[in-house]
């Protein structure tokens, strides 16, 4: 039979195939209930701080549901970097896009580092067999288990000594915090992409290798480029882990101008400029359009690289 013979008898067989019925209002209800309660849930929170941030009072306190008295001020102070002290009434410079720009830095680079880095990790766990291979992913995953708060006083010394080594990598410098976000985040990562690597036939790694390809080559260009969900996923929790960092950034950052967001953010509500709750809420709206942006461009390969990746490790 051929092939043009085999298609038109298989042209009728599919058009009589039963179509799947679509479900009933009636039956589903109330998983549309249930979804409806999650959203509000979820972006009542995100609704009260857009109140806030547009609404011309300033304490948290007169913030309503629907502001009362509609205002930009805020986004205004935010982006001429200077805000009204609420005690002394005088404008006090408060530099929000230095801050923001610090802190987009530092997480983009971060999130390349950390998914370029747990990649090689992975890479290497997950294809080749040596001494010591299951002793390292256990020290990882043995790390993941102590709070980042335990390791802080251990994480200004190491930065401490090495600044006095080398000057770029001291305290106060965005690549020593760089440099810790990396380290801190290579475990739980690596682990995660090396159950994804694990999905990835070993097959391909073969072909590759007879037709003369080396592992590098493999990696670049057979490994990765399947493994985008799962680099996407670690790219994505990288960025807004980074973005939201307050505790390790407080113990290396010290002058204003090198701040990342969330230390910048603090002196609007712990009196350095006056309790200004407006400004800060305008400046927590503006901090999440980039995770927000990120998110929906890789959106498509989250929820694959969530799943494969957890169904081996």
């Amino acid at each position: 039979m051929s092939t043009v013979e085999a298609i038109a008898r298989a042209g009728p067989m599919a058009a009589e195939a039963p179509q799947r019925k679509r479900p009933k209002l009636a039956e589903t209800w109330w998983r549309h209930v249930v979804g409806i309660v999650g959203c509000l849930l979820a972006l009542f929170p995100v609704w009260f701080v857009a109140s806030a941030a547009f609404n011309r009072d300033q304490s948290i306190s007169g913030t309503s549901f629907v502001p009362t008295h509609w205002t930009l001020r805020n986004f205004s102070q935010l982006l001429h970097n200077r805000v009204r002290d609420q005690s002394s009434g005088s404008l006090i410079d408060a530099p929000y896009l230095r801050w923001l720009e610090n802190t987009l830095i530092v997480a983009t680079v971060a999130a390349i580092g950390t998914v370029f880095l747990s990649a090689l990790a992975a890479y290497a766990f997950s294809r080749f067999r040596f001494k010591g291979r299951r002793t390292g992913m256990l020290f990882l995953l043995l790390i993941q288990m102590f709070p980042q708060l335990l390791l802080i006083v251990a994480i200004y010394l190491i930065v401490l000594n090495v600044g006095s080594i080398f000057k770029g990598f001291g305290l106060d410098s965005l690549a020593a915090l760089t440099l810790v976000y990396l380290g801190g985040a290579l475990g739980v990562n690596t682990w995660l992409m090396k159950g994804f690597f694990d999905t990835i036939p070993k097959e391909l790694d073969e072909s590759a290798r007879v037709d003369g390809a080396t592992p590098a080559q493999i990696f670049w260009g057979v490994v990765l480029p399947l493994a985008l969900p799962v680099l996407a996923v670690v790219a994505l929790w990288s960025f807004i882990a980074t973005l939201n960092e307050f505790a390790i950034a407080s113990a290396i950052i010290q002058t204003t101008h090198h701040k990342t967001l969330p230390l910048g953010m603090q002196g609007f509500i712990n009196n350095n400029y006056g309790q200004n709750w407006g400004p800060f809420a305008a400046g927590a709206l503006i901090a999440a359009v980039p995770a927000t942006l990120l998110f929906a461009w890789l959106q498509r390969y989250i929820v694959g690289g969530l799943t494969l990746g957890a169904v081996k490790g």
